[in-house]
């Protein structure tokens, strides 16, 4: 190959270079302010909050939000009404586990590493249904004030997704955040049906089971729905009542679910405090690991069994 011909390819490959960088650029460009146009959009409708906080670990939560588990973990941090994305909520688990798992291992033996690190994973996944119980808890509490606004509104003659609108805005959340999102969602094109199904998905009780059908029921036959809301209130707030009574009934039995392990992991401190190393020569035979084990089993059972027998559904 000559000079000229040598020259000649190096310079049509610079300007092939130069085109494409000029499209990628304009490519690119073009992306961004459809993306800031999209997020403009939605930040008007509610559905992306002005001024929210910057995302961590992204390309994380892009992976656990393609599994099955990462979209069931989705919906209960979104049951929860926590500000944390699937991927934030794993790596601060993990760390969570990574932390206990020294700390087991450092002042009890290296065998109860693990016992601590998922006991870790177990501490999480509690602390979601906690909070979860928390919000449905308080979110039924509305349902009253919710099915009384309901019906004023369908009583002056206002359409089902208008009285809705009212009711996100004059309630406190957690209420008014899960109606916020059922018109949001009513906004952009989904029926009043498949609205309130993922609000009943999201806060499953039997009280917004009920609402939810009311609700469906009258806006597919076109009945009345002011008289069913109406009873539906006087229903809702005694078994408000009742909910309340049974919870400070069992409060004692739900602290002493809670006490029993407590007291079982904090008798091997005691031990381990009294004669420095016990714990050490009780797991370092099969024998010991095994008699630790057994009695992790029972300490969760005694609480399962605790927690099941103090267990009234209203």
């Amino acid at each position: 190959m000559d000079l000229h011909t040598l020259v000649q390819l190096t310079t049509g490959v610079t300007l092939l270079t130069c085109v494409l960088a000029v499209v990628g650029l304009h490519t690119y460009a073009r992306g961004r302010a459809q993306r800031a146009a999209l997020v403009e959009r939605l930040s008007h409708t509610g559905q992306i909050p002005i001024g929210g906080r910057r995302r961590r670990f992204r390309g994380l939560d892009r992976r656990l939000r393609g599994t099955n588990a990462g979209r069931k973990l989705e919906l209960k941090l979104a049951a929860t009404g926590l500000d944390l994305t699937p991927g934030e909520f794993f790596v601060y688990m993990l760390a969570a586990v990574v932390g206990l798992w020294l700390i087991g291992q450092a002042s009890l033996a290296p065998f109860f590493g693990p016992i601590a690190g998922l006991l870790g994973v177990w501490a999480a996944w509690q602390f979601l249904n906690w909070q979860r119980q928390k919000r449905i808890e308080k979110f039924i509490n509305q349902l009253p004030e919710l099915a009384r606004i309901l019906a004023n509104a369908t009583q002056a003659g206002l359409a089902l997704r208008t009285a809705i609108g009212m009711a996100a805005e004059e309630l406190e959340a957690p209420a008014g955040e899960e109606l916020t999102k059922v018109t949001n969602q009513l906004a952009v094109g989904h029926s009043i049906d498949d609205a309130l199904g993922e609000l009943a998905d999201r806060l499953p009780s039997r009280e917004l089971v009920v609402l939810v059908t009311t609700l469906v029921l009258s806006n597919r036959a076109g009945g009345q729905v002011v008289g069913a809301l109406r009873n539906l209130t006087e229903t809702l707030e005694e078994r408000k009542e009742t909910r309340r009574e049974v919870r400070t009934q069992l409060s004692q039995v739900n602290m002493t679910s809670y006490a029993v392990p407590v007291l079982g992991i904090g008798s091997l401190f005691l031990m381990n405090g009294v004669k420095d190393g016990a714990l050490d020569r009780m797991t370092g035979s099969p024998v010991g690991q095994a008699c630790v084990v057994i009695a992790f089993g029972l300490y969760a059972i005694g609480f399962v069994l605790i927690r099941r027998m103090s267990r009234i559904d209203v």
